[in-house]
Order: C-alpha cells, then sequence, then structure tokens
C-alpha cells in the first residue's frame, strides 16, 4: 500500500518563484471530511450547499453519528436540552423527552445524512492513518488503513475530541481476567444484570450509566477520583400534542430553543466573566450541594460526594438519579485511591479487596497532552505534524478552525473551537466560516486558502486575555483534574466568549486575515474557473 509523502518543499528560489503557477495535479475529490458525526455531517450539507458535490465522507465506525453511534450504554442521553441539540435549519418535532436519549440522536444523525443527501457520500468502516499536504500538487492525500491513499483540495478534519477511549493506567489492570467495558463501546442491551461490577470514574458518562447498574446488578462498586458537580436535571416527556404543535408551528420549537440557549449563555457568562461576577457559578454550587443533601442519606458519602473546586472548573453535569444511587446498599462510592487490579478484584491503598466480575471504563478520552488532538497525524507545509506542533510549540488555531501552516484545512476541533452552548452552534459557527472562506477563495480564482500568521496570532493573544477575567484564572480549579486544561495549565479548548458573537465572527472575520494563492498562468486559471462549480446563490453568505 502506498504511503503518503511529507513533500518537503525544495528551498531553491527558482522554483518559489514559479510555485504559484504550477498546474494543480488531478485529484480523487474536491473535499475529503474525516468523520460522519454531526460536526463532519455539518461540513458536508455546507460544501453541499457550495456546490461541492465531488466529496467523500470517511468514517471509522459502522454508521454515522459519531459519539452517538459509538456510545449506547444503559442510560445514554444528551445533557443540553433536545430542543437545542440539534441544527436549527433542521429542527426535530418528534423528541420524545427534554433530554432525548442516545437512539434518538443517532436517529436523527441517519435522518440529516439521508434528507440532505450525504449518504452517498458515506465510507463507513474506513480507518484513517493520516494525511499530509502536497505542496507541490496542491492537494492533500489521505492514508487509508485498507485502500488506496486519496487526495483532495480540500480537507476536512471532523474526528471529534471525545473519540479516543482513555485506558487507565492502573497497575494489573491487563491482567483482569472478567468482563472489561469501555463505555464508549458498550456491547448493545447488556445491562449486566446479577453481575458484581466496578465503575471506575465519575465523570458526565457515569452519572448516566451508575443508575442503570444499579437497578440490575448484584453490586456496583464507584471508584472516584475526583467528584463532579451535578444539579438536577429538569427532563420531562414531551407529550404527542406539544410535539404535534411543534411539528404544526415551527415557531413554538424555535421559541423553547431560544430560551433554552438563553438560559445557558447565562451559565457560561458565570464561566467568562468569573471576576465580575462570581455569583453566577456560586448560584449554581448551592443549588447542588441542596440537590446532594436532598438525595443522599449518609453524611460521609454526601461529604465524598462534595467537589472542593469551583463549579466549571471541570465540566458539570445533571442528573436526577445519580446521587440516589447511593443509598442503595449494594452500591459503593470508594474514594480511596486504586493501588492495583488482579484477576479478579480491584485492590484500593487502604488495602481492601472488592471482587469483581465486571470492570466498567468511564474514564474519559485522550485529549490534548497526549497526542491524540487531532486524531491522526496531520502534516501539513515542510512535512510538519500538527499534534505535535501543538504539542511542542501551543495549541493555536484561527477561530477555532483554521490553522497557519496547513492550506485548505478545517480542523474542526482545533484549540478555541468549544464555544460551551449546544455543539450545534459550535457546528454551524464553523460551516458559516467555510462558506466564507471557499466563496472569496473562488472569486478570487484562487487555488489555496491559508490563515496569514499574524492573524492567527493576534486572534490566540485576544483568546488567551479573555481567560485572565474568567474562573479559569481566578477560580479554585487546582483538584479538579479537568480536561479543559493542558499539561501546561493553558486553557486553549474552550473559546471564552458569548456565542453569540462567535457566530457573528463567523461571517465578519477579516477575509484579509488570510492569503490565497492564485494559479498566475491565464489558460490554468481560465481552466479553474471553468472547472469550478457554480456557487449556489443561497450559500452566499
Amino acid at each position: 500500500m502506498a504511503r503518503f509523502a511529507t513533500n518537503v518543499p525544495p528551498t531553491d528560489p527558482i522554483f518559489d518563484a514559479a510555485r504559484s503557477s504550477l498546474v494543480p495535479a488531478p485529484i480523487d475529490h474536491e473535499a475529503i471530511v474525516v468523520g460522519a458525526g454531526f460536526g463532519g455531517l455539518g461540513a458536508a450539507i455546507e460544501l453541499k450547499r457550495l456546490g461541492i458535490d465531488d466529496l467523500v465522507i470517511l468514517e471509522r465506525a459502522s454508521g454515522v453519528g459519531g459519539t452517538w453511534h459509538a456510545n449506547r450504554y444503559p442510560g445514554v442521553a444528551v445533557d443540553i436540552a433536545s430542543a437545542t441539540y440539534s441544527f436549527s435549519f433542521e429542527p426535530n418535532p418528534d423528541w420524545t423527552r427534554i433530554y432525548a436519549p442516545g437512539s434518538e440522536l443517532k436517529a436523527y444523525a441517519e435522518h440529516v445524512a439521508d434528507k440532505y443527501d450525504l449518504a452517498r457520500h458515506v465510507q463507513l468502516d474506513v480507518e484513517v492513518l493520516g494525511a499530509a499536504w502536497d505542496d507541490i500538487h496542491q492537494r492533500w492525500a489521505v492514508e487509508l488503513a485498507d485502500g488506496p491513499t486519496l487526495t483532495a483540495r480540500y480537507l476536512v478534519v471532523a474526528t471529534g475530541i471525545l473519540s479516543q477511549p482513555r485506558k487507565p493506567a492502573i497497575p494489573g489492570i491487563d491482567d483482569f481476567a472478567g468482563k472489561v467495558l469501555y463505555t464508549s463501546s458498550w456491547p448493545e442491551s447488556d445491562r449486566l444484570t446479577a453481575e458484581r461490577v466496578a465503575v471506575i470514574g465519575t465523570g458526565a458518562t457515569a452519572v448516566q450509566v451508575v443508575p442503570e447498574l444499579a437497578a440490575h446488578a448484584a453490586s456496583v462498586a464507584v471508584f472516584q477520583r475526583t467528584p463532579i458537580w451535578v444539579t438536577p436535571k429538569p427532563d420531562l416527556p414531551i407529550p404527542r400534542p406539544v410535539r404535534e404543535v411543534f411539528r404544526r408551528v415551527p415557531a413554538t420549537q424555535r421559541a423553547a430553543r431560544y430560551a433554552n440557549a438563553a438560559f445557558i449563555e447565562y451559565i457560561g457568562l458565570g464561566l467568562v466573566a468569573f471576576e465580575r461576577a462570581p455569583w453566577i457559578l456560586e448560584s449554581l454550587e448551592t443549588v447542588s450541594k441542596a440537590h446532594l443533601r436532598l438525595q443522599v442519606r449518609d453524611r460521609a458519602t454526601r461529604e465524598a460526594l462534595t467537589p472542593d473546586y469551583n463549579f466549571f472548573c471541570k465540566r458539570p453535569t445533571f442528573s436526577n438519579s445519580y446521587y440516589k444511587a447511593f443509598n442503595h446498599d449494594h452500591v459503593d462510592l470508594v474514594a480511596a485511591p486504586i493501588d492495583h487490579i488482579d484477576s479478579c478484584a480491584v485492590i484500593t491503598e487502604d488495602g481492601k479487596r472488592r471482587e469483581i466480575d465486571t470492570l466498567v471504563l468511564a474514564t474519559g478520552f485522550h485529549l490534548q497532552e497526549e497526542g491524540n488532538f487531532p486524531a491522526f497525524p496531520v502534516r501539513g507545509r515542510d512535512g510538519v505534524e500538527l499534534g505535535a506542533r501543538w504539542r511542542e510549540h501551543g495549541y493555536e488555531s484561527y477561530e477555532g478552525i483554521t490553522v497557519n501552516g496547513y492550506p485548505n484545512l478545517f480542523c474542526l476541533t482545533s484549540p478555541f473551537s468549544f464555544t460551551g452552548l449546544s455543539f450545534f452552534y459550535q457546528a454551524e459557527s464553523q460551516m458559516a466560516h467555510m462558506a466564507r472562506v471557499i466563496t472569496e477563495l473562488r472569486r478570487r480564482h484562487s487555488v489555496t486558502f491559508e490563515v496569514k500568521p499574524h492573524a492567527q496570532n493576534r486572534f490566540v493573544k485576544q483568546m488567551d486575555a479573555k481567560v485572565e477575567h474568567s474562573l479559569w484564572a481566578h477560580g479554585d480549579c487546582a483538584s479538579a483534574n479537568s480536561y479543559y486544561f493542558n499539561a501546561d495549565g493553558a486553557t486553549r479548548l474552550g473559546r471564552l466568549e458569548p456565542t453569540v458573537i462567535v457566530k457573528w465572527r463567523s461571517t465578519h472575520f477579516p477575509l484579509a486575515d488570510y492569503r490565497f494563492e492564485t494559479v498566475t498562468d491565464p489558460a490554468v486559471r481560465q481552466a479553474a474557473r471553468a472547472d469550478a462549480p457554480p456557487i449556489p446563490a443561497a450559500a452566499k453568505r
């Protein structure tokens, strides 16, 4: 199988002078999208709106939906109200609950893929090993685990930040002889009935799965390193008459969407403006502590479940059943650190041994500091690998979507990409950014786009300055053990701006922040103009 090349450009000055006159080489597809989660589906929708129909969506799983295809553990559900957790241009009036179960999100992804004619572009069970920019031929080469290397003019990396499950570094974990389950790859319909279960991790996923396991397993031991802030979840069934109103009068569902978005933005303001308005998050801490006090009878258990860091230092969550699970005699909260695991038990540092049949790993995902951001090697100009560059020189991007040195690349999981509101607000902002860049590239009859270094530096400085007024600078986050912070303690995953500003910026960022490289040969320019698909009027933002 052919390996992709780094294509380090020559330094010959004659080559440099002639570079912009090179004829772009033939390509397999105009665009390649890696990942068929909602980010990848949204990007593909935008590309098709721009008239780019020659595209392929590569997905390593067996279906579309990303995390909602992979996550099938008992109790899986969205933790953003369903009316907000969807594309604004494709509302779903059929959600059965205010917080929809995972199966409905999976069905929604399939509906979006079918309605927007994406299914024919998707290739499932395809693993991408790496991608490299070919500066001579001005195209991306994408290497597959099983198949030919594909080339494209544009590359969209939409693999998500929560796509590489983390195996905890616990001595002896590989010696365990029983069943080992990751919450991100749960066997369908397996509720572990009558089994002795150990759950390692107490993040948002564990908060959902523990109550379900408590209802079926013989015993459940929850091993907690860091407690999580949990507030009540205002989750109710959506009656059929209400769903019918949403269907017949879409404005009602839009109103529910905006109302929920406004509430989440208010909470987000507590993070962004913590220095000036600490009471917003302090009020949420009070609510969470009251929720805990009302739901858990045992005082020692309540104390162990109470975080000693500020709300939003670590991702909080919602649940009406997690705390209650610890009232059951067969559910045990274990705060003592794990010493090791043997073939049939978990042994903690206090010497206590707990024999189990099944080990459930709710231990999160590899992120920035561990080389899985992005999820596979992406080599830009001079063969520089993106993940290594970020780890060595700092996590930087422009507007959370493009990176200097990586032409014609939209990386949807770049630093500052996460906006904090519903993921779909982030996705639609990125879609708008893509449309504006590609529209300008075509207007100039150019072949490549690349953000200028000074523009990227300016944006990063602006984002870093905003941290200075936030919870992450003024709160107590030392014990949070949060993926919001990388190994250097920097907080460049999230973008600390109100979502409305992020959305406005996606259609108003200075086009001068990009360098558009044009084929200067008149004959080649004419061919490029003739070959480029027309831009539909609806796509001109």
